[in-house]
Parts: C-alpha cells; structure tokens; sequence
C-alpha cells in the first residue's frame, strides 16, 4: 500500500479514537463528581443559581510545561503529523516526486499538526479538564442562615456549590455556641468544616 495513503489512514483512525476516548473519559469524570456532590437524596436544594466563570485549565497547558521531545513523541502529535503527511503526500504527488514529495509532505505534515489539529484540540478539551466543585471545597466559602438557630446553634443554611445554591444543616463552632451567639436569618456565616458525609457543616458568624 502507499505510504502516504497508509499513513492518511492510520493518522485519521488514530486522532478520531483518541478523540472519542477523550470526551468519553471526560464526561465519565464529570458525571462521577457531580454525582457525588449530590449523593445525599434527602439534600434541599435553593431554585436559585448563579454559574461560576471558571478559568479554563488545558491539558496540553500541562504537556507544553514537559520535555519537548517527549511532547513530539505523544500519540496525538504522532497521529497528527501522520494525517497531514499521508494528505499532503496524496494531494501533491502529481507535481512532485521521490525525496523531494517526502520531505515537502513532512513539513506540512509538522505545520498541520502544529497550526490545525493542536488549536481545535486544546479548544476541544479545555473545559474537561475542569473538575466540578464539591461540598467539602467549600471551606472559608460564605454561606448565609435560611432559618434563624435554635437554642443548639443549629439551623438551615444556603451555600453555592458548583454554580449551584444548596441548604445544608450548620452548627455554630464551639465558642461561639458558648457565648450563645444569636444568627437570625439572612446572617452572614463563614463555613469552618465541612462533614460531606452527613450533609452538615460547622459555621462561624462574620
């Protein structure tokens, strides 16, 4: 088979399966953390909800950091170089031939990868890498007092929780349950500790 064909065939194959496996692995990863933020079933939720501006945070942000050569070598760079040799290697076989086509089919092959493939995949791929928040992130977070504490120190309060406003049970810290603090609703608290597994938190007033 011809080489430029073969290695339009294997670029091609390559770059669409690890594309797939990508965006599968992803959404299988935000999917499990997002679960996990609302496994408690008997968890209220607030109907309000104001998304965070995340940063987007690039994987290849990370590989561009490590060693050049060892970038060069990765698959997707490998599969990339591959699909723009074996196009332009078919394309331009008309005009030129021998060395001369291998090396012009090579060199486009590096600008494909380089201007094309690497800009649509770090476009592609920026938010997956952005993990979902969760309850235990939330420490030092602001929340506010939904109901007025009772006697115990104890009532409903509203936090943001990955662009979301959920209302969990808080305790006020001990020192503040000594001095027999008053939180009416609406008071400003400042989240101590949290205890994901038993949908509580220890909260301050501010």
């Amino acid at each position: 088979m011809d080489i430029y064909l073969t290695a339009l065939a294997l670029g091609g194959v390559g770059l669409v399966g690890m594309a797939v496996s990508g965006l599968g692995q992803h959404g299988h990863a935000g999917h499990s953390i997002s679960g996990g933020s609302h496994a408690s079933s008997n968890r209220p939720h607030a109907t309000g909800h104001t998304p965070h501006a995340h940063g987007g945070h690039s994987t290849n942000a990370q590989q561009g950091s490590s060693n050049p050569l060892v970038a060069l070598m990765s698959p997707r760079v490998l599969f990339s170089v591959a699909l723009g040799f074996g196009t332009a290697g078919l394309v331009l076989q008309d005009a030129l031939s021998g060395p001369a086509l291998f090396v012009a089919s090579l060199g486009l092959g590096i600008l494909f990868e380089r201007f094309v493939v690497t800009p649509i995949w770090n476009f592609a791929f920026r938010f997956g890498s952005n993990p979902a928040a969760t309850l235990e992130g939330s420490v030092m977070d602001e929340a506010t007092a939904v109901t007025a504490f009772d006697k115990n120190g104890q009532g409903l309060i509203a936090v943001e929780v990955d662009g979301q406003m959920i209302q969990i049970l808080g305790t006020l810290q001990r020192d503040d349950r000594d001095m027999k603090v008053k939180v009416p609703a609406g008071s400003r608290l400042r989240i101590q500790d949290v205890d994901a597994a038993r949908n509580r938190c220890t909260v301050s007033l501010i």
